[in-house]
């Protein structure tokens, strides 16, 4: 089963929804303050059973939300040998770090976003103002409840300034947490509805003036962590009353003279999730607001 949320053309309700094909069908109303998403994704199977509300509405006639309601977004960083590699390329004085924390027992794990710096399918992520080295980074999500149940899937774009966190690695949070530099969807997909995530297949392509700039492809099965590890240095001396979405690191580093333009589209695929799609922008984070509608 996969869920999203959505807002109809009359943009007055978000509403949570299962897709059926090309459709989706409406699960229960809500408001911009309701937190039906993580009612759904954080019950027990026992305890709770989404009914549906209406009829299936066709996909193309309404826009979809990041699917998020309250929870916080963290990441895990350098989880591929890829994403060490370019760490330590990118580094000037702390290109070390990045080989010790790929081989440590304990993983690199920051916090990345909350709700109003994440945006979802088909709205503008964001490069910093001040920086010229920018990419986008395609990952896997855990949707994961307040007890630290593994619940769901989506897609993750943890944007980066890759000038800021290498000049000095004290600079990770700004490099890492800004208005726009987080993505998330286009839906959830439960866990127990995933193929199997020793070997999911991740693809991104960033198209520039419509051609393609840049491709590249990744699984899951060259990560060096498991999803039960990361979730327990989560939640050490830590804890998520309205859940957390956890990022499970990036394998795909575009090249270093590579940097996200306004008007470049990112599009990120990965195997029993499917395809989200952003646009570029560079520009005061107010250009923004129109994200934030309904989330």
């Amino acid at each position: 089963m996969q869920l999203a949320k959505f807002e109809a053309n009359d943009g007055q309700v978000v509403k949570i929804g299962v897709i059926q094909g090309d459709q989706i069908v409406p699960l229960e109303p809500g408001r911009p303050t309701d937190r039906a998403l993580s009612r759904i994704l954080h019950a027990k199977e026992s305890t709770f059973a989404p009914e549906p509300t209406g009829p299936a509405i066709p996909l193309a006639s309404v826009r979809l939300l990041p699917p998020i309601d309250a929870q916080e977004v963290w990441g895990a960083g350098v989880t591929y040998l890829r994403s060490k590699v370019a760490r330590q390329e990118e580094s000037e004085q702390g290109g070390s770090f990045y080989d010790q924390v790929y081989t440590a027992d304990r993983p690199e794990l920051f916090f990345k976003a909350n709700p109003h710096r994440v945006v979802g399918q088909g709205q503008a992520i964001r490069v910093r103002e001040d920086t010229s080295w920018c990419v986008p980074e395609p990952e896997l999500a855990l949707f994961l409840s307040p007890d630290l149940r593994l619940v769901g899937f989506t897609i993750g774009n943890d944007v980066s300034a890759r000038d800021i966190e290498g000049r000095n690695p004290l600079y990770l949070p700004q490099a890492k947490v800004y208005d726009g530099c987080c993505a998330l969807g286009p839906v959830v997909t439960l866990a127990a509805a995933m193929p199997p995530t020793d070997a999911l297949g991740i693809r991104m392509v960033i198209h520039r003036a419509g051609a393609p700039v840049f491709e590249g492809e990744t699984s899951t099965s060259q990560l060096a962590r498991r999803f039960d590890e990361l979730i327990a240095w989560l939640g050490r001396d830590n804890s998520f009353p309205d859940g957390v979405i956890l990022l499970t690191g990036t394998g795909i580093v575009p090249p270093d003279e590579f940097s996200l333009r306004s008007g470049d589209e990112v599009q990120i695929t990965i195997d029993g999730i499917g395809t989200l799609i952003n646009p570029v922008v560079q520009g005061p984070s107010a250009s923004l607001n129109q994200n934030r509608r309904g989330s």
